[in-house]
């Protein structure tokens, strides 16, 4: 990472904070997940009975649906699975890995990182795995990281990519002639952090016309970039409105964003070899393009996060 500060939002390094405003829709999704068939109380220390592997999730749309493309990984393997969703914040969730209530829960390695150490300014995603295990409690250790991230973007609506010529292939950088032409949109807490303004300026090189206070990554940026009262905003890469309005994502180069790789994080002992081996064939087929597709269609097609799962482990060959 380039900067030495917590990662430009509230929603990747305490991402409950995201769940107020995704309240209505996680309760639904979690009352009709994989949770149904195998229910327990979310904030119960107590372990599984018997060999079973605890697979837990945050309480947003994202984990949740992890956490079933997890456990129905697992389920396919043979390995006996119990789920524990829809839980809270990442401070519930690491206090119940560490007591072995939870065996296996989606995180997302830069946010896991802040949380565990907010000074760490990685350069790599292999640099984040090790950071991050230097400080983890000792019964807990993390698998392979995905392809797939959910972090911060600059990204433009439809129009604004057409006129300048500008693809999903494009990069940040290619916004250096442009940038004073441009209303960017993003949190207030934007315009003054490293990964935000002040990045773009000393990493990019980018001077924008003006910038307009919104949120982070939320509906009001999505707003403002679809009525092009903006034209570039800070929307996070598996956000379904990317695919819904055909926003244009551009590639972060320099990493200014940093790291933010889906990554299983596991109670050691409650996983087998076989139980690990499945979780990193998951890592190996999930990147950022098929976690958003998958995201669109639980949240804008209403799809049963369960079915979603499945379906998509049988697409990429990890269940029949």
């Amino acid at each position: 990472m380039t900067s030495k500060t917590l990662p430009s939002r509230s929603i990747r390094t305490y991402r409950g904070v995201a769940a107020v405003a995704l309240a209505a829709t996680t309760a639904l999704l979690a009352g009709c997940s994989s949770s149904d068939d195998s229910k327990s109380d979310p904030l119960s220390d107590s372990k599984a009975s018997g060999d079973a592997v605890v697979v837990g999730s945050n309480n947003f749309a994202e984990s949740i649906l992890i956490a079933d493309i997890y456990g129905e990984a697992l389920k396919a393997k043979g390995v006996k699975v119990t789920y524990k969703s829809n839980i809270g914040s990442r401070e519930t969730t690491y206090g119940l890995l560490k007591n072995g209530s939870i065996s296996v829960l989606p995180e997302y390695n830069g946010a896991l990182l802040a949380y565990l150490d907010p000074k760490a300014t990685p350069k790599t995603v292999d640099e984040t795995t090790k950071a991050i295990e230097a400080k983890l409690d000792s019964k807990l250790t993390l698998l392979n990281p995905a392809d797939a991230q959910d972090k911060d973007t600059v990204t433009l609506n439809a129009t604004t990519a057409a006129k300048y010529s500008l693809t999903e292939k494009s990069s940040i950088a290619d916004l250096k002639s442009i940038a004073k032409d441009l209303v960017i949109g993003a949190s207030p807490e934007f315009q003054t952090r490293q990964q935000g303004l002040v990045g773009l300026k000393s990493v990019y090189g980018l001077e924008f016309k003006s910038f307009k206070a919104l949120d982070a990554g939320g509906p009001l940026t999505a707003a403002a970039l679809k009525k092009n009262a903006v034209q570039a905003g800070d929307i996070f890469s598996t956000d379904p409105t990317i695919t819904k309005e055909k926003f244009v994502v551009l590639q972060d180069t320099e990493n200014l964003f940093g790291f933010e790789n889906v990554q299983p994080l596991v109670y050691k002992s409650a996983l087998n070899q076989t139980a690990t081996d499945a979780l990193n064939a998951v890592s190996a087929k999930l990147d950022t393009a098929a976690l958003l597709d998958l995201d669109t269609q639980v949240q804008s097609d209403n799809k049963d996060p369960l079915d979603v799962a499945q379906a998509w482990l049988k697409k990429v060959g990890l269940s029949s």
